[in-house]
């Protein structure tokens, strides 16, 4: 029997990452230092070290609402051209050191255009950094539009998203909090961007229930489900009876993009160990592990890995598993998934299996 997978381990395997927020994702000291470049003066502190920790602990209030207020001060950071490249390009570098070869990063937007910057230029400035970042390396980086589920401009980012689907962006995404703004508020962006054949997923089952994601899938018809976590809702009897929306889902093959840490901070799990991961991976649900937002949560997609492996007894094949899933699940042609999964995942981890 192979020894478990060490968190140093991990971090060689080539990994993917469906589910990343830019805006959570910054270096405390790129915060500090596009604050004083800005004129941003809203900081609690401007000591790199403090403002980590302070973030981690405003984000492990167990509310979502909590943990949403955070965001103020990265989207504070992030309203010039010049600041946008420079964090898009950092999440490309952190991501690849931490051995992610394929990420999908999303952000909104309308969130950036406080300084005068028109959609078209936000997102020109998020795909040239990321085209700055991966310079040299083996990841690729797709990115997300993502519309605010409680503003009403997902029509305009649907299309925005379609414009740049040539260049870079992959799909389409909306988020916020979820009690009172259903998915199916934003019903005319996910019938347009179905009409032109493009990718989608939807925030929902966080820290809303079933419903939540029935009106995601059924009502809205979205690819994939961002977090998904309640889903256990509609499995009883400790996995042996499925509710007909778990059924579904599971029969469907619908990715579900878990976050484990995350859910923890927003309440949404008791512990890494009680997370439903453990009970989804064992039904076979398309399950993917991610990050959701790596400075709130103090975490990378090693982490994550290298937590589930000691809350679960995970061992390489699971990791694997897991991988290929997500790989699987992304909004990248059919032949390019393919291409990474067999050139670049299976070898990678075959190498770390057979050296354990």
């Amino acid at each position: 029997m192979s020894q478990r997978p060490t968190l140093e381990e991990i971090r060689r395997a080539p990994k993917v990452l469906l589910h990343d927020h830019l805006d959570g994702g910054l270096r405390a000291e790129t915060i500090v230092d596009l604050a004083r470049e800005t004129g941003y003066s809203a900081l609690p502190t401007t000591d790199a070290d403090n403002l980590r920790q302070w973030f981690e602990e405003a984000a492990d209030s167990g509310s979502l609402e909590r943990y949403l207020e955070t965001f103020d001060h990265t989207v504070g950071v992030m309203q010039t051209r010049e600041s946008l490249v420079r964090v898009a390009a950092e999440c490309a570098q952190d991501l690849a050191a931490d051995g992610v070869v394929y990420a999908e990063v999303r952000y909104a937007p309308e969130q950036h255009t406080n300084a005068g910057l028109s959609l078209d230029e936000v997102v020109e400035a998020v795909l040239e950094g990321f085209r700055l970042g991966s310079e040299g390396s083996n990841i690729r980086v797709g990115t997300l539009l993502t519309a605010m589920r409680h503003k009403a401009r997902s029509m305009e980012i649907a299309e925005l998203a379609v414009r740049y689907r040539d260049v870079g962006v992959v799909g389409f995404d909306i988020a916020g909090a979820e009690a009172g703004f259903p998915p199916t508020r934003h019903l005319d962006a996910f019938e347009y961007l179905q009409r032109e054949n493009a990718h989608f997923t939807i925030h929902a089952g966080e820290a809303f229930g079933l419903p939540s994601i029935w009106q995601a899938i059924q009502w809205c018809g979205a690819d994939r489900l961002g977090h998904g976590v309640r889903i256990i809702d509609d499995i009883s009897g400790d996995g042996t009876k499925l509710g007909r929306l778990a059924a579904y889902v599971r029969d469907k093959r619908i990715p579900l993009e878990m976050c484990p840490t995350s859910n923890l901070q927003t309440g949404a799990a008791a512990s890494i160990a009680e997370h439903p991961i453990g009970l989804l991976r064992r039904l076979h649900f398309r399950v993917t592990v991610n990050t959701d937002n790596r400075l709130m949560s103090g975490t990378s997609l090693s982490q994550e890995f290298a937590k589930l492996v000691e809350a679960f007894d995970y061992d390489w094949d699971d990791l694997q598993w897991f991988t290929v899933n997500a790989m699987k699940s992304s909004f990248i042609p059919f032949d390019d998934r393919l291409a990474l999964i067999n050139g670049l995942i299976k070898p990678g981890f075959a190498q770390l299996k057979w050296r354990a």
